[in-house]
């Protein structure tokens, strides 16, 4: 579904960032769920897609049994293998229910994690603005 894509013309740099897009997933090692957001940029090369296919991938990885720092990898590689962008970035921040449930009942915890592929790995200056719309910057 991301091959439904769109010519970028007269879109020169833009950078296309979809935040907040909520995800349920469960965690691998306790079936516990894993409940967050995810935000996803990156940087047209010639292509663009419809907003909603960034929310479909997160859905797809979202739905098998995860660890979080596989699936942002895993949502990075795949825009960036399909559209081949300039750059992606994507920044997951996940409650892991097994961390306030049990073992350590520890409410109120947020993992984050990125994977940062092309431009926004290589660029410091487009990275840090990529952070800083997220207001983690």
């Amino acid at each position: 579904f991301l091959e439904v894509s769109f010519d970028k013309s007269n879109c020169d740099d833009v950078m296309v960032l979809v935040s907040d897009i909520n995800f349920v997933s469960h965690c691998v090692h306790h079936m516990a769920p894993i409940i967050g957001k995810v935000h996803i940029a990156y940087l047209p090369k010639t292509r663009i897609v419809g907003i909603s296919k960034l929310a479909r991938v997160v859905e797809i990885y979202a739905r098998r049994l995860q660890i979080q720092e596989k699936m942002t990898s895993q949502i990075a590689n795949t825009i960036d293998s399909v559209l081949e962008p300039l750059g992606v970035g994507v920044v997951i921040k996940a409650s892991h229910e097994c961390m306030t449930t049990r073992g350590v009942n520890k409410c109120g915890v947020d993992m984050v994690t990125r994977n940062m592929l092309g431009t926004f790995r290589e660029n410091p200056q487009i990275r840090r603005e990529f952070l800083s719309l997220l207001g983690v910057g």
